[in-house]
């Protein structure tokens, strides 16, 4: 019934919705990702995969749906963004190593009829990272478009958790699964 948009230049999202079966175009726009200070850690997600449906609002279709997608990692209260560098990727993961923090995924599926928004929550549980496996894996796998500085899917994920509870793919950045079940409401 709608044509589907994925608002994302994430390579994973797209490789999830492509493995899930479902048609897709992707197109995407930088938006300003900022958000209120006092905002809660748990609600920054949502705002802004608001944010990214909004900026395409004026060009949507009656029969487009767009998907827009924001991911956060929480650690003891504290957002994880995208490092910035080498050094700031090493220091996100030496914080993450031996503790367990929230992976937070926001989705906006908007038409210019409704907009449904849902988050969906993975805590993840790493192991004690040594610093020789934190570079090399800085260094060969380079997740600077990583929120959290890692990727569930690379070599930091099969040698440093040791368990998750929630979705896999929410981790990635694209809960499919609750994605499927909004899409087919519409």
């Amino acid at each position: 019934m709608y044509s589907i948009i994925l608002a994302s230049q994430s390579p994973r999202r797209r490789q999830i919705l492509k493995d899930a079966g479902i048609s897709f175009v992707s197109k995407a726009k930088d938006t300003e990702e900022g958000f209120p200070e006092s905002m809660p850690k748990r609600e920054v997600p949502i705002f802004l995969a608001k944010k990214k449906a909004e900026a395409f609002k004026a060009e949507l279709k009656i029969n487009e749906l767009i998907i827009t997608a924001d991911t956060v990692v929480i650690l003891n209260g504290e957002i994880l963004n995208k490092p910035s560098d080498r050094t700031e990727a090493i220091q996100m993961l030496q914080k993450l190593s031996g503790n367990r923090h929230e992976v937070v995924t926001g989705v906006c599926l908007t038409t210019l009829e409704k907009q449904v928004c849902f988050d969906d929550v993975t805590s993840v549980f790493f192991l004690p990272l040594s610093l020789e496996d934190i570079t090399y894996y800085v260094d060969e796998f380079k997740p600077f478009d990583k929120a959290g500085s890692y990727g569930i899917q690379e070599y930091i994920g099969y040698i440093g958790i040791e368990k998750i509870e929630g979705s896999f793919f929410n981790v990635m950045g694209l809960p499919i699964h609750r994605v499927v079940k909004e899409l087919r409401g519409f």
